[in-house]
């Protein structure tokens, strides 16, 4: 007979991930009860559509329901685990079931970028765990390292890739000589990137995965709406080339580092030199590396998505809600504030710029005398042969404020030698 204390679970959703964390809780059924100490019944799940064809088969026993409050309301559940996506009704669902006690396990990053303080208010003042490890890069468990292994330490900075349809993109691109449209129809067919990509390929899925990975290492809130992004899309294959001249990849960052002004954040196209560890990490992986003044540099790699590393993730939640431990939601104990930002156009960075010009005498010496009115200083020029559009100029910026360097880019789209506006992107220092 089996004496270990049952733990009930309601779940929200039953797609891909939901799928992934039926599987896991089936599959490593003993492993699991070895790590928590309890038995694992999943009582409820909530779909849409009952009638539909599953990949994945419930536990016996298992009732499906289409009504949120059958695990909002249910007093033998112990633990909701939302996995249904978007703000409505995840929110409501959330917020219900930290009213009636329970722990809530998500993945749900843009509803905690975007209304995560409310949720995390209601679950201290509940005295319930509010967990999201798999919110942001999969598998990967960054979220319990900042949380907890690095609680000793004053972070510095956190950057890294974390999209993985934005990264096998750029790998496709990089490493196959693919261009934009052909890589994305190539991710969209092995399933990385959905119909609409949008939120990936413009950088707002990686902006509030930044978000909470900001709250997570500096205790405040960076708001959603004031972080500036760049996303990839129609990213011209001639700068991935001219970038591995130089001997840089592109990848898409989200970056903070703390600076004596606050906080520099930002989501954006950036430079990588080949070198460095971020610039090798291909295909729909994703990495983060964090930076702190006792640990040093930390790197963490892994599958960024996926029914199995994401459910693993979810899972892991659940046991730490299930083991009873009570850390501090956001990883810390005083409320969170609002922090002090950058502007960012004060925000200083390196840069890589290409020009479409005509050819004619005189365009680099116009062009140094522009940027140098604001400041700004080149590095390295590189000028190609004449094609159809133009011939191409590629300069290598040293670091300077980005107001400054717009600037210059301003005053330099009025002059009658370009044939295209100019692409900036940039560089890692």
């Amino acid at each position: 007979m089996n004496s270990l204390r049952k733990v009930t679970l309601g779940l929200a959703g039953f797609g891909t991930v939901g799928g992934g964390l039926v599987e896991i809780l089936q599959k490593n059924k003993a492993e699991l009860e070895a790590r928590a100490g309890c038995q694992f019944v999943l009582k409820t799940v909530v779909v849409r559509d009952p009638s539909r064809v599953r990949a994945v088969a419930l536990p016996e026993g298992t009732r499906l329901s289409t009504s949120l409050s059958d695990v909002t309301d249910d007093p033998d559940i112990d633990i909701a685990v939302e996995l249904m996506g978007g703000i409505e009704p995840p929110r409501s669902f959330i917020l219900r079931a930290l009213e009636q006690g329970k722990h809530v396990v998500t993945a749900n990053k843009a509803l905690l970028a975007e209304a995560g303080e409310e949720l995390f208010r209601l679950a201290g003042k509940k005295g319930v765990r509010l967990l999201y490890e798999a919110s942001v890069a999969g598998g990967i468990p960054v979220i319990q390292t900042l949380k907890e292994s690095l609680a000793g330490n004053r972070i510095q900075s956190v950057e890294g890739i974390l999209n993985g349809t934005s990264n096998y993109i750029l790998s496709e691109m990089s490493s196959n000589g693919k261009d934009f449209a052909t890589a994305l129809a190539d991710a969209q067919a092995r399933g990385y990137a959905e119909a609409d990509p949008s939120l990936d390929i413009d950088g707002h899925d990686t902006a509030h995965k930044l978000v909470l990975l900001i709250r997570l290492a500096f205790g405040v809130d960076y708001p959603y709406s004031q972080m500036p992004v760049q996303g990839i899309r129609n990213m011209d294959s001639m700068d991935i080339e001219f970038a591995r001249e130089f001997g840089y990849r592109v990848k898409l960052l989200g970056r903070v580092r703390r600076t004596e002004k606050g906080l520099e954040a930002g989501v954006f196209p950036v430079l990588v030199r080949h070198t460095y560890l971020l610039a090798r990490v291909g295909g729909a992986f994703n990495a983060i590396r964090i930076e702190g003044n006792a640990i040093g540099s930390l790197f963490l790699h892994g599958l960024g998505a996926g029914a199995l590393p994401t459910g693993s993730a979810v899972m892991s939640d659940i046991v730490a809600a299930a083991r009873g431990t009570m850390p501090f939601n956001t990883g810390f104990a005083a409320p969170l504030h609002t922090a002090d930002i950058v502007p960012p156009a004060d925000a200083v960075s390196s840069y890589y710029v290409r020009f479409m010009i005509k050819d004619q005498p005189g365009v680099l010496h116009a062009l140094t005398g522009d940027l140098a009115e604001f400041g700004v200083s080149i590095a390295q020029a590189i000028q190609k042969g004449e094609r159809d559009d133009g011939v191409p100029l590629v300069l290598m910026l040293h670091a300077a404020r980005v107001q400054d360097v717009q600037s210059a880019l301003d005053k330099i789209a009025a002059r009658d030698f370009l044939n295209a506006p100019a692409v900036a992107y940039r560089v890692m220092d």
